[in-house]
């Protein structure tokens, strides 16, 4: 029994021994020094940040958004009155104008179609460049008669010859047109008609007036003066000369005075019938079937569409009354100067409609040209940016950028016109947003990467990256390529850099 005890005694020290030093243990882990718990608080020695060396294709490109439009957008508007419908109406050309059946947008204009109608009288579409700037009619001669010519030719009314000249065939022409459309040419106007008769009467009366003159001088020539008795006719004194010397000089010099005035008269009865007939001559030129000045709208190409109209019927004709445009589509987008000094025509664009649809075109203008182009829009489009980069590359605080200066103003906006030969999905979508994407560049096949901001400038101007090694970091020589999305491409000096090698961006 007291062996047995003693064993417990023992095994009861051990426990206490091992619980002692379970709290010491305990106790010793709660317990910092000063310079222990300073040490805890401290953040971590700070190191580089670091990037891994990819090798993967690049393609640059420029993305921006763009809205869908009519081509070649114009105004429309009237070059002068419409006539006055038939002869015997009494409204002149200066009554006011006013829309009887308004243009209707949308609709496509074709050659020798009825735009709108002012007054009662057609407005009709013609295919030319010379745009119409007055009326054309007998007399009228240049460039607007001779197109006006072809154009009838082309609609199957055949005006003689392409002369330029407007003669009897081309009105004859006209008059035929009109007539197929349901309406009649503009006929001489009562005062024309007026005029005309007025220098006709000029012309009988002056044909009257040297008949006249004609037939006194045929009757007075057949008359011969009485003959004087000189025998008889003498002074008191029978001498023969006084009295009767003068009276037959007064008679003599009568006579003459008399030949003389019907001379003058009867010449200036030839005159003014002259001058009465090349009056009448020169009105009749002019006088016949006219296209007014308002009547006629020559495209440089047809059809149009009719995109915008901003009269109604009832409404006075004055200004812009719409604007046409072609019928093919275009995308026109804005970007920023230092993306449009990227861009050139005849480069492919990608376009992606808001649901996925994908076409192809082609950039057909930029600058000036693509902005004319837009003067009648009133969308607003938002831009994109793109990036290229250099052989060398100047340092801007820890990040640098491969993009040269932009010459003059960087963020000056660059309009462009894209083509769409083939809209595809675009089709039936003016005034939809698109995703313009225009590819500037690819790499040959797949190269070495690194982001923009690895890239650092040596003070001999070469670019080159640092490297994070198991021995440190290590400068690399390399020779920047094509830049796109924050990468560039790099080709280093000698192989010293590989994929998977990481590169300092940052501290």
């Amino acid at each position: 029994m007291k062996h047995l005890s003693g064993r417990r005694q023992l095994g009861a020290l051990v426990g206490a021994v091992v619980l002692v030093g379970a709290g010491g243990w305990i106790a010793g882990t709660q317990v910092h020094s000063p310079a222990d718990a300073a040490a805890a608080h401290n953040a971590p020695k700070a190191g580089p940040v670091t990037v891994g060396v990819q090798r993967q294709s690049l393609i640059a490109t420029v993305v921006a958004n763009g809205s869908i439009e009519f081509a070649s957008p114009q105004p429309l508007s009237l070059a002068g009155s419409v006539g006055t419908g038939s002869s015997g109406d009494t409204a002149g050309e200066g009554a006011e104008q006013r829309v009887t059946k308004a243009p209707v947008a949308g609709a496509k204009i074709k050659e020798g179609d009825v735009l709108m109608a002012v007054n009662g009288r057609p407005v009709l579409a013609l295919s030319g460049r010379v745009p119409m700037y007055r009326a054309l009619g007998p007399g009228t001669s240049g460039d607007d008669v001779k197109q006006l010519q072809r154009a009838l030719r082309r609609l199957g009314f055949e005006p003689g010859a392409i002369s330029g000249n407007y003669g009897q065939g081309t009105a004859a022409a006209v008059t035929q047109w009109y007539a197929d459309k349901g309406y009649q040419a503009q006929q001489p106007s009562p005062d024309e008609q007026q005029q005309l008769g007025q220098l006709q009467q000029s012309v009988s009366s002056a044909q009257e007036t040297l008949l006249t003159m004609t037939g006194s001088k045929s009757t007075g020539g057949t008359q011969a003066a009485p003959k004087k008795d000189t025998d008889t006719e003498t002074d008191g004194d029978g001498d023969g000369d006084g009295n009767g010397n003068g009276k037959s000089n007064s008679n003599s010099n009568s006579n003459s005075n008399d030949g003389a005035l019907r001379k003058l008269q009867l010449e200036s009865a030839k005159k003014s019938l002259a001058l009465s007939n090349a009056a009448l001559s020169t009105y009749q030129t002019t006088y016949g079937t006219k296209v007014p000045a308002g009547e006629a709208v020559f495209f440089p190409k047809l059809p149009v569409r009719l995109d915008k109209v901003t009269v109604k019927t009832g409404d006075s004709v004055s200004g812009q009354i719409g604007t046409v445009t072609g019928s093919e589509l275009v995308v026109q987008t804005v970007v920023p100067g230092s993306d449009g000094e990227l861009l050139k025509k005849g480069m492919a664009v990608e376009l992606t409609t808001a649901g996925g649809g994908k076409a192809q075109g082609t950039v057909s203008a930029l600058g000036a040209d693509a902005a004319a182009s837009t003067a009648e829009g009133d969308g607003e489009q938002s831009t994109g940016e793109a990036s290229r980069g250099t052989e060398s590359e100047s340092e801007s605080g820890d990040a640098t950028t491969t993009e040269a200066p932009a010459a003059g103003d960087p963020s000056a906006p660059v309009p462009l016109r894209i083509s769409v030969p083939d809209p595809g999905p675009l089709a039936g979508q003016p005034g939809a947003s698109v995703k313009v994407t225009i590819k500037i560049g690819a790499s040959d096949g797949k190269v070495l990467t690194v982001p923009l901001a690895a890239i650092r400038t040596s003070a001999d101007g070469k670019a080159r990256v640092q490297v994070q090694r198991d021995s440190g970091v290590s400068d690399v020589q390399v020779t920047v390529g094509l830049s796109a999305a924050g990468l560039v491409e790099v080709k280093p000096a000698g192989g010293a850099l590989k994929q998977g090698d990481n590169v300092v961006v940052g501290k």
